[in-house]
C-alpha cells in the first residue's frame, strides 16, 4: 500500500485532488484536514445564490460525512494545522504530531482588506470566500429582511459578481473602488464602461475612482466616508478587494513563498521532498491562476504524479466567464500587458483584442453578444502555461 496522503484544505482543490487520486487508487489512505466545515459545494455558486434565493444548505451538495463515505477518506473538519516538520514528516496540530507520507497544501487564498475593521462595526462587515462565509452573510441578510443596503468595497471579479447577484435578489448595492471602471484588471476601459453602465441600469450606485476613508456605526446603520468627502449609508459592507494566497503554513516548513503563492514546479512539487501545493495557494512555474480550469488541470496532473505517473501540468487558453447576467462578460487576460487593445464592435457588444508588437493575439475581452466569440478566439490565443 502507498504511503498515506494528507491533503490540507477541502475546497475545490483539495476535494478535487482526493477524487482524482481515489479514481486511480482505490486503497490509498487519504486524510483531508480542513479549518472549515468540510461540506462539498461549488465555489462559483457563491456569487449566484442571492438572485436564486438559495439558502446555504442548498449550496452544499454533500456533507463531510457523505464525502468521507463516498471517497473512503478520513475527514478532519474545523482543524487547524499549526506547523509542518519536513525532517520528521509530521504535522503539528496542537499537541498532536500527525505523520504523513506525502503532503499536499491546498490551503487556498484569503480575502485581503486594504483597511482595518474596528470592533464597533465588525458584525456588519463581511467577506465571502467559502460556504461558511456565505452562511454568515446570508443569515444576517435574512435577519434584516427586505431590500438591504449593501456597500461593496472593490469592483473586481468578486465585487462585480456579488453586486449583480445582490441586485437581482432585490437588494440595494453601492460599489466603491479606486479604479475608474469595473473589472479593470480584466477589461480595457471601453468594455469596463459597458459593464458599469449595465450595473447602473440594474440599480447599482457606482462610486468609482474613490476609496473608503472612514467606516463607522451610525445608529442602526453604517456610515461610509469616501476619500473625496462624500458619505453614504449602508446596512452591511462586503469587502471584495482581492485574495492573497495562504502561505503561512508553508513558511513553517521552510518552503519558498512569494506574494504569488507557494513556489512549485510543473509537477506541483515544492523544494521539500514529499510536499506539493495545489490551487489558489500555489504559484506554478511562476504563474498563479485563480480560476477553476487551471485548478482542475492541476488536480488531475498531481493525482497522476502521486499515483506513480509523473505528469507535468499544462494550462490551456481558458477564458474566464464572469457571472454578471446583466452584462455577459468573457475575458482571457494576457500574461503581460499588451502593446495595444484593438476594440471591435459597437454599443454593448464589444470585442477587445490584446495584441503584441507583431499583431499576434495575446488575450481578449468580450461583452454582450460578442461573448459567443470566446471559442473562436481561444483557439488562436497562446496557452497560459504551455
Amino acid at each position: 500500500m502507498s504511503d498515506p496522503l494528507i491533503i490540507v484544505g477541502s475546497g475545490m482543490a483539495g476535494l478535487g485532488l482526493a477524487r482524482q487520486v481515489r479514481a486511480r487508487d482505490a486503497r490509498r489512505a487519504i486524510t483531508l484536514i480542513t479549518a472549515d466545515s468540510g461540506a462539498d459545494y461549488s465555489k462559483p455558486l457563491l456569487s449566484t445564490g442571492f438572485a436564486k434565493g438559495m439558502p446555504p444548505e442548498r449550496l452544499a451538495m454533500r456533507s463531510p460525512i457523505d464525502v468521507a463515505d463516498a471517497l473512503q477518506v478520513t475527514m478532519r473538519t474545523h482543524t487547524r494545522v499549526d506547523t509542518i516538520d519536513p525532517r520528521t514528516q509530521t504535522l503539528a496540530i496542537g499537541a498532536e504530531r500527525l505523520p504523513y507520507g506525502e503532503l499536499v497544501l491546498a490551503t487556498g487564498a484569503a480575502p485581503s482588506a486594504p483597511f482595518t475593521v474596528s470592533d464597533e462595526v465588525r458584525d456588519r462587515v463581511f467577506t465571502i470566500n467559502d460556504l461558511d462565509d456565505y452562511r454568515r452573510f446570508h443569515g444576517v441578510l435574512s435577519h434584516h429582511g427586505g431590500a438591504v443596503r449593501v456597500a461593496i468595497i472593490g469592483a473586481g471579479l468578486v465585487g462585480c459578481e456579488f453586486a449583480d447577484d445582490l441586485l437581482a435578489g432585490g437588494h440595494r448595492v453601492a460599489l466603491v473602488a479606486p479604479e475608474q471602471t469595473p473589472l479593470a484588471r480584466l477589461l480595457p476601459p471601453p468594455l469596463g464602461q459597458v459593464l458599469g453602465a449595465a450595473l447602473s441600469k440594474s440599480g447599482a450606485d457606482l462610486r468609482l475612482g474613490r476609496s473608503l476613508a472612514q467606516l463607522q456605526r451610525d445608529d442602526e446603520a453604517l456610515s461610509l466616508v469616501l476619500d473625496d468627502g462624500e458619505a453614504l449609508s449602508a446596512d452591511l459592507v462586503l469587502i471584495a478587494t482581492g485574495l492573497s494566497p495562504r502561505t503561512a503554513l508553508a513558511e513553517t516548513a521552510g518552503l519558498a513563498v512569494s506574494e504569488a503563492g507557494i513556489q512549485t514546479d510543473r509537477y506541483l512539487a515544492t523544494a521539500q521532498p514529499g510536499i506539493h501545493a495545489l490551487g489558489d495557494c500555489a504559484c506554478v512555474a511562476g504563474l498563479n491562476a485563480m480560476y477553476v480550469q487551471p485548478l482542475q488541470a492541476s488536480a488531475k496532473a498531481l493525482a497522476a504524479t502521486l499515483t506513480g505517473t509523473q505528469t507535468p501540468v499544462a494550462y490551456g487558453a481558458w477564458p474566464v466567464l464572469v457571472k454578471t447576467p446583466s452584462c455577459p462578460v468573457v475575458a482571457l487576460p494576457p500574461r503581460q500587458a499588451p502593446v495595444r487593445w484593438r476594440i471591435e464592435g459597437e454599443g454593448d457588444d464589444l470585442s477587445a483584442l490584446a495584441e503584441d508588437e507583431n499583431g499576434y493575439l495575446q488575450g481578449f475581452a468580450l461583452t454582450g453578444a460578442c461573448v459567443r466569440r470566446k471559442v473562436e478566439l481561444a483557439r488562436v490565443a497562446p496557452p497560459l502555461l504551455p
